[in-house]
């Protein structure tokens, strides 16, 4: 079987780099027989959309996450946007989240009819700075979306505390903290909601696009529900009640989702691994590495993301090498051309902008060995002499 990785944020290819981005060969051998065993018996039901399979990954997930309720839907910018909605986000309120993102978090943010407003986010953990967020909060916002990015929680404590005391629904992206965690508590246990993404190289992935909106309250829960399955209610055919859409989550990939959900802590176990051995082969180059777990923190390391002076010339020698770095994101989402009508312009996020123009993210996923590790830091420390 070919090496599937990524080469850069959102696009899978395949190739025969030295050392991929990413790669799911050896976690997809080891389920194949179980997953092809799943396919034929999903096939031969004809369960496809919101079977049984559905329901219990659901149940499985939201006791993960330490969440009361888990509603499956059909990618994670569905799940923002729903997620959005069924906390009674009205259209032309403003939700705050970072320009250091996915453009997906905006575009839901949008497709849900408010209005993006950008902060920036701290040198640290390069995620929202709760210091700007408390500055930001006015009386038409209606929510806030930090991004736990690259495994790592945002500075969730700080930032809950604020949305309480400012009445403001907390709705975290946890689309790269599969089981990220700060005092025991997992991303997606301390919002009012959470969306996760299922995209294939997540730490939970499935074979497509699904996602997920966590919360801990029912009535929450079941506007999702509803949502995603045209404005509906249970039970009640051809009565719809809201207007919704079709974001529900294939049966199949729920199927498939119940199956790598019981292997996700022993692949997070491996990425902290990783990490460390990063650290030490990497201690004494030029850089700037990831921060470390804090006290009470574990990080799941989705990416291990460095910063360096001349990105671009490090990055072009290591895939010259055959090391398939990548940068997440070398855009902030304010620089954009979609996204220029918000009115911000180069300056106004410096800590996201150096962030974009310095990091590189490093082949780290479940499985790499400390050989393909070494290879990367030898390449590293040459691409950074030059």
């Amino acid at each position: 079987m070919p090496r599937v990785y990524e080469q850069d944020a959102q696009t899978a290819v395949t190739d025969t780099l030295a050392v991929p981005l990413f790669d799911l060969t050896g976690e997809l051998e080891s389920l194949r027989s179980e997953a092809l065993a799943i396919f034929d018996r999903v096939w031969s039901s004809g369960a496809f959309i919101s079977g049984p399979d559905l329901a219990e990954f659901e149940e499985r997930f939201a006791a993960f996450c330490g969440a009361e309720h888990c509603v499956g839907v059909s990618d994670g910018t569905a799940a923002i946007q729903l997620g959005l909605l069924a906390l009674g986000v009205e259209p032309e309120a403003t939700v705050i989240t970072v320009p250091n993102t996915f453009v997906a978090t905006v575009e839901a943010i949008a497709a849900a009819g408010a209005s993006p407003q950008l902060v920036d986010v701290d040198p640290v953990h390069r995620c929202m700075d709760p210091t700007q967020l408390k500055a930001a909060i006015a009386t038409d916002t209606a929510a806030v979306v930090p991004v736990h990015l690259f495994g790592r929680l945002a500075p969730i404590a700080r930032i809950a505390a604020i949305c309480a005391r400012s009445g403001v629904a907390l709705l975290e992206d946890a689309a790269q903290a599969h089981g990220a965690s700060l005092a025991r508590r997992r991303a997606g246990a301390w919002g009012d909601a959470a969306a996760f993404s299922f995209y294939p190289s997540k730490n939970l992935g499935a074979a497509g696009d699904a996602g997920a909106v966590v919360c801990r309250n029912a009535e929450t829960a079941e506007v999702v529900r509803s949502l995603r399955h045209h404005g509906s209610i249970a039970g009640e055919s051809n009565r719809h009640i809201r207007r919704g859409g079709t974001h529900r989550m294939d049966n199949l990939q729920a199927a498939l989702l119940v199956l790598r959900l019981a292997r996700l802590e022993e692949g997070n176990n491996q990425r902290r691994q990783a990490a460390q051995i990063y650290r030490e082969l990497l201690a004494d180059l030029p850089l700037t590495l990831p921060e470390p777990d804090g006290v009470d923190e574990e990080q799941v390391y989705h990416l291990f993301v460095v910063e360096v002076d001349a990105r671009d010339e490090v990055l072009a020698a290591l895939r010259q090498r055959g090391i398939g770095a990548g940068v997440h994101y070398p855009t902030p989402v304010h620089l954009q051309p979609a996204w220029r009508h918000l009115g911000y312009a180069r300056g106004d996020f410096p800590v996201a902008e150096h962030l974009a123009a310095h990091c590189i993210s490093l082949p780290c996923f479940a499985g790499i060995s400390e050989q393909e590790q070494t290879c990367v830091a030898q390449e590293l420390a040459e691409a950074l002499r030059r």
